[in-house]
């Protein structure tokens, strides 16, 4: 076996020399040996190959030379005592002439190679049948006008990255990421025919590493059916970075980027993004599918004796309940705490709603659960993702706001409306706590003070405080060491109040928001807060009575269109 990592590598040569090639996928929790061995700032992708090669002791491993991380890598691979052979096969950066001739000189240079260590003869006519067998079809396939059309681009999806998408009711169209193969078919009685198959390679969609990166951009573009792209970028990989900004200058249909460490923790933080970008693209195709992972009820399930359905948020740090009639007038509402089961909360939460509205259970015909505990909800009839609640409730409290501010427990989100309500465009901090709830939850243990007097004394500061750490850990080092400086507490708050606020208007800033904007989540209630935020964007913000309930308003509208339509 000889472990592979591009598109670029040729495998069929590989296969006609008597080995198998086998895709290398990391599936690895930390960097432990990498970080020992790579610097830190390393591409993550590189550090993940390293770090799966060790981990499952791969010892025949090609690279492609295409980046100063995987040249590195190489030497710290060649260096290894476990690794038996290990190639590094030159990738020029363009395709003309020159550029054909250089790499089927190298793609010579490696058979040899392999014959040499592998004590073999390269087999043409096992060359041969290897491309018959495993020529790639073309990936721009027919149009399934049922589903949503979508592209895959940037850099490689693992496997689990791709089944988090393939769960949905989405057809790929298009997959013109790193390791996705793109050859077209060839005459394969070419009397060189390892002349025709390298410029073959050297021929599929470029990678961003390569000089002529528009056509990839240009097969987007021109499909009009295409209803979304995903563009998965590598943690420290400027590439991907450079190549994003310029797609998104130009892309024509909606695009969502998505960023991985290479670890399988990353990915899990990417369900909330990946679930709400498909559910607004399905907003905008317009389609009858129904909800994304559950079946919408059948007829029988609409009774003539309804009285309300339900929305439930379940947070990190709270979990809120609204009922509505069939007129969508709000019954009842709930916040309770979420606690250590997010289940147990969904059902005191929902508990309370029925006791204030002076109702029982069996009232309830339709349930939509949202917030990071909808999927573990058994009794929801769907879920949907809080992106697409919020939105749903702020339009309908406020029909003219345009963005939505909402910082939770544990994330923040900043989220563009159009004028219909619908979600155009949002984005997410969710890999820190310095700009959550979280953070002054730690803040009052550190302080000494009570949540709720965090905003009010924060308006009472006289000197600006900057607190400059980007991490929640080390804010909270910056406000302890004021505190040994006897630095005033009001101005304190304040510095912590205008951190926040900062790290917020980034947010904005990703999805061009605009006001009206509106602020909803438990943090909306801070009004030192949003003084800072208002300072900052020279705007008013409007809160609602109770910024909670905004996302389980919007998942109780949902219901309510489910139920009555």
């Amino acid at each position: 076996m000889i472990g592979y990592v591009c598109k670029y590598t040729p495998i069929h040569i590989i296969k006609a020399c008597g080995e198998n090639p086998v895709l290398i996928e990391p599936h690895i929790s930390n960097f432990d040996h990498a970080d020992a061995l790579l610097h830190s700032n390393m591409c993550t992708y590189s550090k993940a190959i390293l770090e799966e090669s060790i981990k499952n002791k791969i010892d025949k491993i090609i690279l492609i030379n295409c980046c100063d991380s995987i040249r590195r890598l190489y030497d710290v691979l060649k260096k290894n005592p476990n690794i038996r052979y290990i190639y590094l096969l030159d990738l020029p950066q363009k395709c003309n002439s020159c550029s054909k001739e250089l790499f089927y000189k190298g793609i010579k240079d490696f058979i040899l190679s392999l014959e040499e260590e592998l004590h073999t003869c390269f087999d043409a006519e096992g060359f041969k049948k290897s491309l018959q067998e495993d020529l790639s079809q073309d990936s721009g396939d027919a149009l399934v006008k049922e589903q949503i059309n979508i592209a895959l681009i940037g850099a490689r999806y693992s496997q689990s990255l791709m089944d988090l998408i393939q769960q949905y009711d989405v057809h790929i169209k298009y997959n013109l990421t790193c390791a996705n193969r793109s050859l077209d078919s060839f005459n394969l009685e070419e009397a060189d025919l390892i002349r025709e198959y390298s410029e073959q390679l050297l021929n599929q969609y470029p990678c961003m590493r390569m000089s002529e990166t528009e056509r990839r951009h240009e097969v987007l573009f021109q499909d009009k059916e295409l209803d979304g792209i995903i563009y998965h970028t590598i943690k420290f990989c400027d590439y991907y970075g450079y190549d994003f900004a310029n797609l998104k200058k130009k892309s024509i249909p909606p695009l969502l980027k998505i960023e991985t460490d290479s670890t399988i923790q990353s990915e899990g933080q990417l369900h909330t993004r990946i679930e709400a970008f498909l559910e607004s693209l399905n907003v905008r195709k317009a389609s009858s599918i129904g909800p994304y992972k559950r079946a919408a009820p059948s007829p029988t399930h609409f009774m003539k004796d309804t009285t309300l359905v339900a929305g439930i948020d379940i947070g990190s740090t709270s979990t809120n309940v609204v009922l509505l009639d069939k007129n969508k007038s709000i019954l009842a509402s709930s916040i309770v705490k979420t606690g250590a089961k997010s289940i147990e909360a969904a059902h005191n939460a929902l508990s309370e709603a029925l006791s204030k509205a002076g109702l029982h259970r069996n009232a309830i015909k339709y349930i939509v659960s949202t917030g990071y505990g909808r999927i573990s909800l058994p009794f929801a009839d769907e879920e949907v993702t809080e992106i697409t609640c919020h939105g749903k409730g702020a339009h309908f409290v406020f029909p003219s706001i345009r963005t939505i501010i909402d910082i939770g427990g544990q994330d923040s989100k900043a989220i563009k409306l159009d004028i219909q309500g619908n979600v155009k465009d949002f984005a997410m901090n969710d890999k820190c706590a310095a700009g959550t709830g979280r953070f002054l939850d730690m803040l009052t243990k550190t302080l000494d003070i009570q949540l709720p007097s965090i905003g009010q004394e924060s308006l009472k500061w006289k000197k600006h405080i900057t607190i400059s750490s980007m991490c929640a850990v080390f804010a909270e080092s910056e406000i302890i060491s004021l505190i040994a400086k006897n630095t005033e507490l009001p101005d304190i708050l304040h510095g912590v109040c205008d951190s926040i606020a900062g790290k917020t208007t980034v947010l904005l800033r990703r999805i061009g928001g605009e006001p009206p904007y509106m602020m909803t989540g438990g943090v909306a209630k801070n009004i030192g807060i949003i003084r800072c935020l208002e300072d900052k964007l020279a705007q008013s913000i409007f809160v609602p009575e109770e910024p909670q309930i905004i996302g389980a308003l919007g998942a109780a509208l949902i219901a309510q269109e489910k139920y009555w339509g």
